[in-house]
């Protein structure tokens, strides 16, 4: 756990902590309690590297070992124009 929290920061993890304390500081001063428990994930996603923060959103990341272990033939499809009478 203590590799995880010091190694490997990204732009993306920066924001994502300052953003969520943030929000957790406001929602504080304004007495908005279900703020925290937002700014608390973020901040969260920010510090322990999980979800979107560490760059697990969208495409996943593949090796080119696992790229070619897929057994999907793909063959070329010939189109034949039909006319209407």
């Amino acid at each position: 756990m203590k590799e995880r929290i010091l190694t490997g920061w990204t732009l993306t993890r920066v924001l994502y902590l300052v953003m969520g304390s943030y929000i957790v500081a406001q929602s504080v001063l304004d007495q908005q309690w279900v703020g925290i428990l937002l700014g608390g994930y973020f901040a969260a996603m920010g510090l322990f590297s999980f979800g979107c923060a560490a760059g697990n959103c969208g495409v996943g990341n593949y090796s080119e070992g696992q790229k070619n272990q897929g057994s999907a033939n793909f063959e070329e499809v010939a189109f034949e124009e039909v006319k209407p009478k």
